[in-house]
């Protein structure tokens, strides 16, 4: 589904991401770990054209789409819940959840909003409410519901459980398997790398801007490089 290859960025002056290359494939869940600083957020940002790549290729299913406007890219179905949540905060939960629907650009729709109510049940109960006056653990589900409502083919997530209590990250990665069991293809940046490992299929470790490790989660999670180096200090 997504492909990535010797891609470069600079970013705000930095060579933020030094030849990049890794795939998912189409029903897979897949981790970028990393330290902060490491270039996780970038990477994102380059697929999904909010930052402009210097070189390298982007395709998705097959069709290149390295630099083209991010409007494009999430009508194309390559939908990003970006880091910090960004909900809209004076429209209500369910005006957040409606604006979503703007990607779906003629698509066949995926995800209703009964869907997005059945996984985040506090979504139904705070519909009327006012989205800044959320938890931001309920922000934090609606992002991901916000993003689910433009029929995503591809999924990618940038820090879901950054600033969320232990019990909510708990939800949002329970609410994350079911929806890539449901097929969902995922890509998902974490800097908690112990709970990525556990929910994915395979992963990719970013140090520098480059890949230093890829492979099965199982098989990092009890490689002695990543327990020396990024285990011991990302819990």
């Amino acid at each position: 589904m997504l492909t990535i290859t010797n891609l470069h960025t600079s970013y705000r002056g930095i060579h933020a991401l030094r030849g990049v290359s890794l795939h998912v494939a189409q029903g897979e869940m897949v981790a970028l770990i990393g330290s902060n600083g490491a270039g996780k957020s970038t990477l994102l940002n380059s697929i999904s054209g909010v930052v402009k790549s210097g070189s390298g290729s982007i395709s998705f299913d097959g069709a290149e789409i390295t630099n083209i406007s991010p409007w494009l890219t999430s009508r194309a179905g390559l939908i990003q819940v970006p880091e910090g949540r960004q909900i809209i905060p004076d429209l209500t939960v369910l005006e957040n959840l409606e604006v979503g629907t703007t990607a779906v650009a003629g698509r066949p729709r995926r995800y209703e909003l009964a869907d997005v109510y059945e996984l985040f049940p506090v979504l139904a109960e705070r519909k009327a409410q006012f989205a800044g006056s959320l938890s931001g653990g309920q922000q934090q589900m609606l992002a991901i519901g916000r993003a689910l409502m433009g029929s995503p083919r591809v999924l990618l997530l940038d820090e879901p459980s950054l600033g969320l209590a232990p019990l909510v990250i708990g939800q949002v990665f329970v609410a994350l398997k079911r929806i890539n069991q449901q097929g969902l293809t995922v890509l998902l940046v974490e800097q908690n790398a112990r709970k990525a490992l556990e929910l994915t299929d395979r992963a990719y470790v970013l140090d520098q801007g480059a890949i230093v490790l890829e492979g099965p989660s199982a098989a990092l999670a009890a490689d002695s490089t990543m327990t020396a180096h990024y285990l011991g200090s990302v819990n």
